[in-house]
């Protein structure tokens, strides 16, 4: 699989990049309480935002009579960090990330959207033959610095396995330029998810020293700005329902959703086959929810922030995460 920029439009480049792409008006059945707002969706353009990228496809948003503004950024810390500046609604990314939005600005948790641990990898290029982590000292490392990958890479699992921060050199890098970097041996190594992981391995280009599901299932949250939970409860609800019925396109029609994900990337430009395409998506497990021992694992997640200094505080977790939302989502 290539890049293939030269086929990319603006509208094409504007999406991959964060701009803005489109807005999609209100079904027929519009509900009062959502008619007022028109909801600034962030999402990342790697497989662990897909499937808020199928939920604004599917038709679910305006089925509940929502209206929205979609916003790609490469990684999801970036749709954070738009938030914590009060320029995007709601997002999806990792615990790290919803920590580090939560301490910065208030970000508050409606629902774990899915887990991605089989998306992470750490791989190196496979002219190296590197088969350790700690085979990885004095050698550069492409990580999307700031983001929940990074940050268990370097805060967890690097010194774990071997290779403490300082030991290896950072090339700070957005997840969707690795591979060029990769294959044009600028870099050693990379911290990556899908799809980018499985097209480098397929293309012959790197192999994997460890996936991180074995250590950690990296839950994905979809997160809102305080100020929009306070004045839109309700649309909340509706966009909740609309998540609920989304998980069950996933259980139940997985050819439309593939075809759906799979345009996306088509879209941009990607040559990518199926079947490499089915094996990423394939490490993406949706179900919308709080899973039971979430708390346990962002206060274990939490201490290790607050250890290397990304967050001032742990978190006041009945002000930080709002279940209350999925479960009147579900009555």
């Amino acid at each position: 699989m290539t890049m293939q920029n030269d086929g990319m439009n603006r509208r094409q480049v504007l999406g991959a990049t964060g701009a803005t792409v489109l807005v999609l008006g209100l079904g027929s059945n519009r509900d009062a309480a959502a008619q007022a707002v028109t909801i600034r969706q962030g999402y990342q353009t790697n497989m662990w935002g897909m499937p808020t990228y199928y939920l604004m496809r599917s038709g679910a948003l305006e089925k509940r009579g929502l209206k929205f503004e979609e916003f790609a950024v490469p990684s999801g810390n970036l749709t954070m960090q738009q938030m914590v500046a009060r320029q995007v609604d709601l997002g999806t990314y990792a615990g790290q990330s919803f920590i580090i939005g939560h301490d910065k600005g208030g970000l508050v948790g409606l629902v774990v959207v899915e887990t991605v641990g089989r998306t992470a990898r750490v791989m190196s290029r496979k002219d190296l033959g590197i088969k350790r982590i700690e085979d990885l000292k004095g050698k550069k490392i492409a990580n999307q610095t700031g983001s929940s990958l990074a940050n268990i890479f370097v805060d967890q699992l690097g010194p774990k396995h071997g290779l403490p921060k300082g030991s290896y050199q950072e090339v700070r890098m957005n997840v969707n330029d690795m591979i060029a970097a990769m294959s044009g041996k600028t870099v050693d190594a990379m911290v990556n998810t899908e799809p980018y992981n499985t097209i480098a391995e397929a293309e012959g280009i790197a192999t994997t020293i460890m996936d991180y599901s074995s250590v950690d299932s990296i839950p994905v949250f979809m997160a809102a700005t305080p100020d929009f939970v306070e004045k839109n409860p309700a649309a909340i609800v509706s966009y909740l329902q609309a998540w609920r019925d989304v998980a069950a396109d996933f259980k139940n029609n997985p050819d439309k959703v593939s075809e759906t994900i799979y345009g996306f990337f088509t879209s941009k430009g990607y040559n990518m086959s199926r079947d490499v395409f089915n094996k990423a998506l394939g490490t993406v497990d949706v179900a919308p929810g709080w899973p039971p021992g979430l708390e346990a694992y962002i206060q274990k997640e939490a201490e290790v922030l607050l250890r290397e200094k990304k967050i001032s505080a742990i978190p006041d977790w009945k002000k930080a995460l709002r279940p209350d939302f999925w479960t009147k989502a579900g009555a």
